[in-house]
């Protein structure tokens, strides 16, 4: 007979691309057994302190976070103030795991994963890590000992590992709105089905100010005969600034309807799915969603990121022949609107992108790490 599991606590932290496959993952086991009691872990200054009590789930905090690299006053003060954390994380951890006594510790992603998920193995509860990114991040990497499973997006990414035995080709779950349209559909509710390809841009907001200058001038040149539908979305900074580069270009968005500036996409799942062809960049919950619907993507990395994980994760998807990269110091927006027309307008090398990026994607990611919980509770 099968052991249920009671309780079950998530450990993660950071960005959105660690707190998301967490919550997907909790809604799927509460679906399972409505009885299944959650509870998160995070830091005290974290995006989940916010993210997981609007999810519905109890959370707690250890004190935890990262080391800078520089030798400024300010970095030296906050890496002492890591160094204390670390020295009182495990004991937070143990008494988080006393006073809720989970049947399995599951971390994916954040500082807050470490203390947790290593005080679960010594514990002897099971234990199990889930890396969103294409290359382990540090937190990974020191977890990699203690996990009973590690769980990865693609099976180009077991090579990062030394102990392969414990990788599972899991995936990244992605909302299942996502899936809710088919193309055509998503198309006719967007009103771009008259033919003409959809581009739809977006950029994280490190970095992204230089990008919205990058796609004033594509836009721009994109009016001139208007080949494309296009939906780019600005953020709530940029997107005066995206406004005002076009008024100076001679560009009235008013008088190009097929040319759409946005804050922000609030129903991306509807325009992800009409897409064909992103321009973004590569964040791991972006790298999931492209590949579940097989979109192609112009991908332009972050280089501000930690361990330059971005050029990483796009590195994978341009080699299977999904996406083309271009890096940032090397983009312009007469680059990215060169390489757009040269995808768009190639039918043969469209198709092409979209079979690899479908032949990537996992969309039965959250059934997958459930079973594979499921296996280490047992």
């Amino acid at each position: 007979m099968e052991k249920k599991i009671k309780r079950v606590t998530f450990t993660c932290g950071g960005t959105a691309g660690h707190v998301n496959p967490a919550i997907a993952l909790a809604q799927l086991m509460h679906e399972k057994d409505p009885e299944t009691e959650f509870l998160f872990v995070g830091a005290e200054r974290g995006l989940e302190k916010d993210l997981v009590p609007k999810a519905g789930y109890a959370f707690r905090t250890v004190h935890i976070s990262s080391f800078h690299r520089s030798l400024k006053p300010a970095e030296i003060k906050h890496n002492l103030v890591s160094l204390y954390n670390l020295t009182r994380a495990p004991r937070e951890a143990k008494a988080i795991l006393r006073e809720f006594r989970p049947d399995v510790v599951i971390g994916t992603g954040g500082y807050a994963s470490y203390p947790m998920v290593k005080a679960a193995a010594k514990a002897g509860i099971p234990t199990a890590v889930h890396e969103s990114n294409m290359v382990p991040g540090l937190t990974t990497e020191m977890l990699e000992p203690f996990a009973d499973r590690i769980m990865v997006g693609f099976e180009s990414c077991r090579q990062h590992y030394k102990h392969t035995n414990k990788v599972v080709v899991t995936g990244t779950p992605v909302r299942g709105d996502f899936f809710d349209l088919t193309k055509k559909q998503a198309k006719q509710k967007l009103g771009v089905d008259d033919g003409r390809p959809l581009i739809v841009s977006f950029w994280g907001s490190l970095g992204a100010s230089g990008m919205n200058r990058q796609m004033a001038d594509f836009l721009a040149l994109e009016a001139a005969k208007e080949p494309f539908h296009h939906i780019h979305a600005a953020g709530k900074g940029g997107y005066p600034v995206v406004l005002e580069l076009l008024k100076e270009k001679g560009v009235d968005l008013a008088q190009h309807p097929s040319l759409q500036v946005r804050e922000y996409i609030y129903d991306m799942a509807q325009v992800m799915r009409a897409a064909d062809l992103v321009i973004c960049r590569a964040g791991a919950s972006t790298i999931s969603e492209l590949t579940a619907l097989g979109v192609p993507a112009l991908i332009v990395p972050s280089p501000y990121v930690t361990n330059n994980h971005q050029e990483k994760n796009a590195r994978v998807l341009e080699e299977a022949g999904g996406a083309a990269v271009l890096l940032e110091k090397d983009s312009s927006g007469q680059s990215l609107f060169q390489a757009a027309c040269g995808i768009l307008r190639d039918p043969e090398k469209r198709a092409g992108m979209e079979t690899a990026m479908a032949a990537l994607g996992i969309r039965d990611a959250t059934e997958r790490i459930y079973q594979t919980i499921l296996q280490i509770t047992q």
